[in-house]
């Protein structure tokens, strides 16, 4: 015991000669930045809150308390998140996946569908004008710069000769026809956003990380959040069995089968549970259970990624359990795609990773993710053979790639022009500016609404994108940040080329794509940090780059 003591007097008393001692005035110009910091802090405050309740009395008495308590909240946000970008940035990870829950708890406004904005663009405002006085570039990497210029530049010919000429030129309409009001240019600049509007984020991510700390606070807190989601997920699922909800139980025709607000269990939206015709759709923390669904496939690669290169081993198996707790609620969420693809995402990364040849690791993280599984299969025999059945009758019913080819025919011939039918008229968002197309795959969606010139444009983006990842990770000899890499690649990859549903255009993968692809920008930057750590005499050698 006193030995234990004294070499912790011993640590301390070095910690403390390598601890460089600040002079007075040294010490005095750090306690009046820190007071200038919190009279800056203080006046933000008075004046968010003076405008956002001034803002909200008015919004008051045009929309009533739905629109007032967004629109005080996002006045307030968006005046913290220009000033505080790295804290927004993170705020805004973390309201993407329970933004759904906090929507539908504080009253369904439209407004609270885009409350994530609210720290992002901000956020993004503050990045701009920090790059432009540091003289860095927004747009990373460059590889892609010319690629965006072209995808912009066909999608702004688009919103001004399509959606233009239907705004200055409408269809005319039969005597008894009803005139439907429409705002094309509106509904343009809208779908245009949801197109494009996140490609800044690889800049965002990029800046945020600014060394290796910050990486892994980034990756843990995802596995947080997935952990914290699919434990939701799974409250909301035994609520449902036992009775607490309802769902959509007792209903009778289609309404048996089709997702309702009215059906909602605590968290989430819409959700179908109807047990006794074998039909559950749940919805987890999300609007929709669509959005579920990707959620869990997109959980798939960050849990994959920590729980085989965090170098904690308490850390790695947080990212097991995280692993874990997407494959169940993959099995109970009630949703085809993620069965089929969480399974076949985790085989893909093993193989393309390289990490089944890491055995030391992969076998420890192998039986237990089996034994859990197989017992919660054993324990549940009923619920996973009507998940298979489901599958398979529904594969059976209508293949994908049927579906697929469907889908691209049919909208190849209702096209107006090489320019397309229009910005945001296959953008579900965008429906609330005038009539749109449901469009259920992604590709034939932005053939519909840009044309081939815009699909084509953007497949060169986002295959520039996949080949610069791939360089990226590639030239990373670190062998934690070339497996987190890797795991990220394999997600850029899938996600590039997918065409079912349309994962780019909705939360969480519109998100979750472009940030984490600035993330592995970032990776060898990081990776020549550690090794300046190691080697001091080269620290000073280099400039490092500034970040926000």
């Amino acid at each position: 015991m006193p030995k234990f003591k004294s070499k912790n007097k011993k640590s301390k008393k070095q910690a403390e000669k390598e601890t460089p001692t600040l002079s007075l005035k040294e010490q005095l110009a750090q306690k009046r930045k820190a007071a200038q910091a919190r009279k800056e802090l203080i006046s933000l405050l008075t004046t968010a809150m003076f405008g956002s309740v001034l803002v909200g009395i008015l919004l008051f008495f045009v929309g009533g308390i739905k629109v007032a308590v967004p629109g005080v909240l996002g006045i307030f946000v968006i005046s913290l998140s220009y000033k505080y970008p790295r804290q927004a940035l993170y705020a805004f990870i973390i309201y993407v996946p329970i933004g759904g829950t906090i929507t539908y708890y504080l009253g369904n406004s439209p407004i609270l569908q885009l409350a994530k904005d609210a720290f992002y663009i901000p956020a993004l405002i503050g990045l701009w004008q920090t790059c432009r006085k540091q003289g860095l570039p927004l747009i990373i990497p460059q590889g892609i710069k010319t690629p965006l210029y072209i995808v912009l530049g066909c999608s702004l010919l688009t919103l001004l000769f399509v959606n233009g000429g239907q705004q200055f030129n409408p269809p005319s309409v039969g005597l008894l026809e009803k005139v439907e009001q429409e705002i094309p240019l509106g509904m343009g600049i809208l779908g245009l956003k949801v197109f494009l509007g996140y490609v800044p984020l690889i800049g965002c991510a990029y800046y945020l990380i600014r060394d290796k700390r910050d990486f892994l606070f980034l990756s843990r807190l995802q596995i947080v959040l997935i952990l914290f989601c699919c434990a939701l997920g799974f409250i909301q699922y035994i609520l449902l069995l036992t009775g607490v909800c309802q769902g959509t139980r007792g209903l009778e025709g289609d309404a048996l089968f089709r997702a309702t607000l009215e059906a909602r269990c605590y968290f989430g939206g819409a959700l179908v549970y109807s047990p006794q015709e074998g039909v559950i759709r749940l919805p987890g923390t999300f609007v929709a259970p669509w959005q579920w669904a990707w959620f869990l496939i997109a959980g798939t690669f960050f849990s994959f990624a920590t729980g085989f290169t965090d170098p904690s081993p308490i850390w790695r198996l947080a990212g097991l359990g995280s692993l874990v707790a997407v494959f169940i609620n993959a099995v109970i969420s009630g949703q085809r795609i993620a069965l089929a693809l969480v399974p076949i995402c985790f085989g893909i990364l093993l193989l393309l990773t390289g990490q089944i040849a890491n055995l030391k690791r992969f076998i420890p993280i192998g039986i237990g993710l089996a034994l859990v599984l197989g017992i919660a299969m054993v324990t549940n025999p009923d619920v996973v053979q009507q998940r298979t059945e489901s599958f398979t009758g529904r594969w059976e019913a209508s293949p994908p790639q049927d579906f697929i080819v469907q889908q691209f025919e049919e909208n190849w011939k209702n096209v107006d022009g090489p320019l397309g039918s229009g910005l945001g008229r296959a953008t579900n968002s965008a429906r609330v500016m005038g009539k749109t197309k449901l469009v259920e795959t992604y590709y034939p969606k932005v053939l519909y609404e840009v044309g081939i010139l815009g699909v084509l444009a953007f497949l060169g983006l986002v295959t520039s994108l996949t080949i610069i990842s791939f360089k990226t990770y590639r030239s990373i000899k670190n062998r934690n940040f070339r497996s987190y890499g890797a795991a990220l690649w394999v997600f850029i990859l899938f996600i590039s080329y997918n065409t079912y549903y349309y994962p780019l255009d909705v939360d969480p993968v519109a998100v979750y794509y472009w940030f984490f692809a600035g993330v592995l920008f970032k990776l060898p930057e990081l990776e020549k940090q550690d090794i300046e750590d190691a080697n001091p005499e080269q620290k000073n050698k280099r400039k490092r780059l500034k970040t926000i």
